[in-house]
């Protein structure tokens, strides 16, 4: 379990940088070095990203660079959205699960290595504030569905849309993906129960504490280093991991 244990770390550290990354990293973390199935791998990646997104909100919130507002437009829809994604996927097969995770991956990957200059752009998008309730039901689904808190669709569209600093919607993205990771991961408890599956509790726990020294990690670090250039680096490695995860199950 020691490369389990490392990943837990790198999955903190991944929040803690971009305020993303983390679910994007926990399922193959959960699915390759612990052993576990895909629904199983799924449901506890909600439950290991929900908690350590929430230790890692804690320093962004004490600096003020936690946008409240966006909360309500965002991150409530979202949940409703997880809430309905979790109940769709006792439809689903954990493989088809794992596809469109892939699929969600190499997304992500594109938006990553894709120099976004809009993201440094002073004047945001004026747009209505049900664009943003739009996008965060959308995102939300996504997250019930693949286990994937978004981060990487929420910031653009908190800066882009709602005119934060990067700074900001990291921090604010935390507690989004805190949000949504909780009500997906109280919804596929039941869902699991009807299958006859049960969480690993203990390694919930251990996870999201080794993943929370990560993410404190991270947030020190990123105040240091190139957001540019490790997003790219990042975006490289999920393009690798959604292509091996998209090859084992075709």
């Amino acid at each position: 379990m020691f490369w389990a244990w490392c990943g837990a770390l790198v999955i903190g550290i991944s929040l803690g940088l971009l305020g993303s990354g983390g679910s994007i990293l926990t399922v193959p973390i959960l699915l390759y070095l612990v052993g576990e199935p895909e629904k199983l791998a799924i449901a506890e990646s909600l439950g290991i990203v929900a908690g350590i997104s929430l230790i890692g909100a804690i320093p962004y919130a004490v600096k003020k660079e936690v946008h409240w507002k966006s909360l309500i437009y965002f991150g409530i829809p979202g949940m409703a959205g997880t809430y309905g994604g979790a109940a769709l996927s006792q439809f689903v097969s954990g493989q088809v699960q794992l596809l469109l995770f892939a699929a969600v991956m190499v997304i992500a990957a594109f938006m990553m290595i894709k120099d976004r200059k809009d993201l440094d752009q002073k004047d945001p998008i004026s747009v209505s504030n049900w664009v943003l309730i739009l996008e965060g039901l959308i995102v939300g689904v996504l997250t019930g569905l693949v286990g994937v808190g978004g981060g990487f669709l929420i910031i653009p569209a908190l800066v882009i849309f709602g005119g934060l600093s990067m700074r900001l919607a990291v921090g604010t993205s935390l507690i989004i993906i805190t949000m949504k990771s909780s009500i997906g991961f109280v919804k596929y408890i039941d869902v699991l129960a009807a299958e006859n599956l049960h969480i690993n509790w203990d390694l919930i726990v251990v996870f999201t504490l080794i993943g929370a020294v990560g993410s404190f990690v991270g947030n020190k670090v990123g105040a240091k280093i190139s957001q540019k250039s490790l997003k790219k680096g990042f975006g490289y490695f999920l393009v690798v991991m959604g292509a091996y995860i998209l090859y084992t199950n075709i």
